[in-house]
């Protein structure tokens, strides 16, 4: 969710794939320069492929919505917090590793965490439909946070601590990333905002401490290499 284009990087890839994510990029860039020069909802997708040069079908060949050409980093949104839960280390709780992970994604000015740039910013909050995807994309991210958690602790998808979990830990993420968002539009800096979100986040994660503090921590790693040791 930012206006820089990301380049993926990794294994070889051979020329057909390497020229499927050329033009994938391509249209990305064309759609993102004409949705911050005149807004997201007075694009139309003819007006994309041709600046890509490129034909209309061609476009929603890549790109399936209109709406994905915009949010290009939602995959990782929506997977973000399962992530940072399934990689935790052993014995840390659901909290203190999405509050850990929460911290370095401000230090580090993550597009993840909401650090869009103002024009990107501008263009979602002018834009009634960016708006509504966005709130979706927030529930979905709760929602895979909860099948995370649900592995995890060996409850059913549906259990009520593995909804309230989920629920509390992702309300909180939406309303840091709106916050970061808020800011952003008041035309701070990241810096400024990275310092105001640090004790912000503090707060707002510490209000957690009390329900959630073990929740989901798991076994730790110590007693388990003491019994490999005594085997």
């Amino acid at each position: 969710m930012t206006t820089e284009s990301t380049v993926t990087t990794g294994a070889p890839v051979g020329l057909r794939e390497s020229k499927k994510q050329e033009t994938r990029q391509l249209i990305s860039d064309a759609a993102t320069r004409l949705f911050l020069d005149q807004g997201f909802e007075q694009t139309t997708i003819a007006e994309i492929a041709a600046a890509a040069r490129v034909a209309k079908k061609t476009v929603t060949n890549y790109f399936a919505h209109k709406e994905d050409l915009a949010l290009d980093h939602q995959d990782a949104f929506t997977g973000s917090l399962a992530a940072t839960v399934a990689d935790r280390a052993p014995g840390e709780s659901a909290l203190t590793a999405l509050r850990q992970a929460f911290a370095e994604a401000v230090t580090d000015a993550d597009p993840v965490a909401g650090f869009s740039g103002p024009e990107f910013a501008r263009m979602v909050a002018d834009s009634p439909t960016l708006s509504a995807r966005l709130r979706d994309l927030h529930d979905l991210r709760e929602v895979r946070l909860a099948e995370v958690l649900a592995e995890t602790t060996g409850a059913a998808p549906d259990d009520i601590a593995v909804r309230t979990a989920a629920a509390l830990l992702g309300s909180v993420h939406r309303m840091l990333f709106d916050r970061i968002q808020e800011l952003t539009l008041a035309g701070w800096t990241n810096a400024r905002i990275s310092d105001e979100l640090a004790a912000s986040a503090d707060y707002a994660f510490g209000l957690l401490e009390e329900p959630l503090a073990g929740y989901a921590a798991g076994p730790s790693a110590g007693p388990k290499v003491h019994q490999d040791l005594m085997l």
